[in-house]
């Protein structure tokens, strides 16, 4: 139903979204770190629901929406890249500290872990640029269905964020610990992931205002 060439092009870009800083590495970073590798997968379960939901409004004809109301996607779009230009600040300014110094989270009981993964994912505005703009554009309406096809390319991206969000939160400490001892590595990460999210956010405000 889909193409070879799609399913590697949407690998590709989930692969690079995965391991470009973010909400969502950031969350389940601290969250391992501070609460252990058991808390942190509990909240990659939030977040990977938080894909599913993507999915479903994407399949649904979430795309639709927004081409009918261009103003509606404006205003998520100029938003989410809002955000992510105040990460890359908090991580750029003086004093500032990288995902894998994390924030001293309080220890919360499984439901909030999961419930706190599922918002995370649902607010963090690379993923959603990713199903409203993106993913709809390698459904080919000569090819069969396209929500189905939307569904499948939804299926590829979130196992490679799955498998890569749970290494992440299985290597999370050790990292943590290798930054702690190098502070030459540390300043150099958090200048490099201070200046993708900054790249990133300018990126998605300059995309074209139609999703």
């Amino acid at each position: 139903m889909i193409s070879y060439g799609a399913v590697a092009a949407i690998a590709l870009f989930a692969l690079g979204l995965v391991l470009t800083p973010g909400p969502n590495m950031i969350y389940l970073v601290s969250r391992s770190v501070t609460q252990g590798r058991r808390a942190g997968m509990i909240s990659l379960c939030g977040v990977a629901a938080g894909f599913l939901v993507y999915v479903a409004a994407a399949t649904a004809g979430l795309t639709t929406v927004f081409t009918l109301v261009p103003p509606l996607y404006t205003a998520i779009k100029l938003a989410g890249a809002c955000y992510l230009l105040w990460l890359a600040w908090r991580t750029l300014r003086p004093g500032g500290a990288t995902a894998f110094e994390p924030a001293d989270l309080p220890a919360d009981p499984p439901r909030r872990l999961f419930a706190m993964g599922l918002v995370t994912n649902l607010l963090n505005p690379k993923i959603a640029v990713l199903y409203v703009s993106l993913l709809p554009q390698f459904a080919d309406p000569e090819r069969g269905h396209v929500a189905g096809q939307i569904l499948l390319l939804g299926a590829v991206q979130i196992v490679i964020a799955v498998t890569v969000n749970a290494l992440i939160v299985l290597g999370a400490g050790t990292i943590a610990a290798f930054l702690a001892r190098r502070p030459g590595w540390r300043r150099a990460q958090r200048y490099l992931m201070g200046s993708v999210l900054a790249a990133l956010a300018v990126h998605i405000g300059l995309r074209p205002a139609t999703a």
